[in-house]
């Protein structure tokens, strides 16, 4: 606290040796007095600008805390929820444990269903300090009917694809209002879904599982206005990510197409620029053990695991789990419509999956330039 401050308080009461009893005047060096009204006023307008109250400063730690708690979430929340519940069947509160997993047993299919989205949780405060850290913006190019489904495909993945989850598993970037009528699920791995509490946490945005069972279901039998966001190249696509290269795992990935077709659901292209920079990855080059272990792991577990780093988080020149505040924006393309066909042929596939891919790269090439890219780069399709 600021010297002058003190000193207010001890004036009031005045000072017989400097003949200023009753008063409530002190003279310090300077020869100011410091019992005067002013002198109070300033002294409490010094306490407001210490600088760890700086405004600015206090919405930046906000932004790195939000992004923060997660990508915590995203790494650890589901195993440590775990433990501490195999824990409390060990202790006194072992009841709670029970009932958590007798009501997660007659909830088990719930997530296959859409899950319980929250309007209330997507609309956070913290999710506007998410957005705003990197900054994540969200693009629209075209309208969508609210009479059809649709599969988004979106690329790149990223290590943690952080621009799908701010645009379509929160509000932040309003994709509600730029999408009226259109329900997001951004769909991700399964296993996911078992894990107690993350699960609870990923249903109130919108997550659901990608796996064929979900997807059906919202295309079939959750009316129309249904959007799944689909992050094709997958584990497969992160152990390429590295800043400055664009480049995405597509061109063996058919299954999203068959899926489209068997319900009619039109395909929207979707590439998220700056996906790629906001973490820096160790690569390991083909057919090294450390890319044998991560493709055992992909294989197996159904995710590759990476050894990336951001930055720290009280400081952007040291190594951590905050990633790196680099623009991430997503642009919605155009939507390709797709005929329903309920045994679509291996040709029918390889029609619309070239016509996906060739509208993505049309994307990518009409707004990279907008987004800092020169004219000269070109999308790798893998």
């Amino acid at each position: 606290i600021p010297l002058k401050v003190v000193m207010v308080v001890v004036v009031l009461g005045g000072d017989k040796r400097a003949g200023t009893a009753g008063k409530g005047v002190v003279r310090m060096r300077g020869g100011r007095d410091w019992g005067t009204g002013s002198s109070i006023l300033s002294a409490l307008q010094d306490i407001f600008s210490v600088t760890w109250l700086n405004r600015s400063k206090v919405e930046k730690q906000l932004q790195v805390i939000s992004v923060l708690q997660w990508v915590l979430s995203f790494l650890v929340l589901g195993v440590a929820c775990s433990a501490i519940l195999m824990y409390t069947f060990c202790t006194d509160c072992w009841l709670i444990a029970v009932l958590y997993f007798t009501w997660l047993a007659f909830d088990w299919n719930t997530p296959k269903k859409g899950g319980r989205r929250s309007q209330w949780v997507r609309n956070w405060a913290v999710w506007r300090y998410f957005r705003d850290y990197f900054p994540i913006q969200l693009v629209k190019t075209h309208n969508l009917l609210t009479t059809r489904n649709y599969i988004f495909g979106y690329h790149p993945h990223g290590i943690m694809g952080l621009g799908a989850f701010c645009n379509f598993s929160t509000e932040a970037t309003e994709v509600s209002k730029k999408f009226p009528g259109i329900r997001p699920y951004l769909a991700t791995l399964a296993g996911n879904f078992r894990m107690p509490v993350l699960r609870e946490y990923l249903m109130s945005g919108g997550i659901c599982p990608v796996n064929r069972d979900t997807i059906d279901y919202l295309l079939s039998k959750n009316g129309s206005g249904n959007a799944i966001i689909i992050v094709v190249g997958g584990a497969a696509e992160s152990l390429s990510s590295m800043p400055g290269k664009n480049a995405v795992t597509l061109r063996n990935r058919k299954g999203f197409v068959k899926l489209a077709l068997r319900h009619g659901a039109d395909l929207v292209p979707i590439y998220s620029f700056g996906e790629n920079e906001v973490y820096k990855q160790v690569i390991f080059e083909e057919g090294s053990w450390g890319r044998w272990v991560q493709k055992k792991f992909q294989k197996y577990i159904g995710f590759a695991p990476c050894i990336f780093h951001g930055r720290g988080l009280f400081s952007s020149d040291t190594w951590g789990l905050v990633p790196y505040s680099k623009p991430i924006t997503t642009v919605v393309g155009e939507p390709i419509t797709i005929p329903k066909l309920e045994h679509p042929t291996q040709q029918d596939i390889d029609l619309y999956h070239s016509m996906y891919m060739e509208a993505l790269v049309k994307l990518f090439d009409k707004h990279k330039t907008k987004f800092g890219l020169p004219e000269t780069e070109v999308l790798e399709v893998n």
